[in-house]
């Protein structure tokens, strides 16, 4: 369990009732620089935040070397596609410094989200807002690359 989950940057200012059905479902793991956390493929299983550290997000395409996508520092978190059902993850995630994260397993979320609508909601509208940013950068980092690859 977690105990000072409201101290995370995400969930500053949601309803210490929703926060309290949160807290059992987290876990702390700590990854060594150079750890893969997440490796493409693998079943989606856990969503996590950054308490300290950062992890470089790459994509491998099938027919090229890897691509970052972005990096995500304390504060942040990945693992999107286990809170979303998706069957394996879509980009690894490996250790750039030590790594403290905060875990919990997507189906929990989804399940507290059916049990509890309103915290549901409330909690998958910050995560959403918080994501929606590193996407936008993240596509934008692809049209660079492109970009410059196909002037280079």
């Amino acid at each position: 369990m977690v105990p000072d989950l409201e101290t995370f940057p995400l969930f500053k200012g949601i309803d210490a009732r929703y926060l309290a059905l949160l807290r059992p479902l987290f876990e702390r793991v700590s990854y060594r620089v150079g750890a893969t956390v997440i490796e493409q493929g693998a079943d989606a299983d856990f969503l996590y935040l950054i308490e300290n550290g950062k992890a470089a997000i790459t994509y491998k395409p099938y027919d090229g070397d890897p691509i970052t996508i972005t990096h995500v520092e304390t504060g942040g978190f990945f693992g999107w596609s286990a809170l979303v059902g998706g069957p394996a993850y879509t980009s690894s995630v490996v250790a750039i410094e030590g790594l403290d994260v905060m875990r919990m397993r997507g189906r929990d979320l989804r399940k507290l989200c059916q049990e509890y609508p309103e915290a549901g909601r409330t909690i998958l509208d910050r995560l959403a807002s918080s994501v929606s940013g590193r996407w936008k950068d993240a596509h934008e980092q692809i049209k660079s690359i492109l970009k410059n690859g196909l002037n280079g």
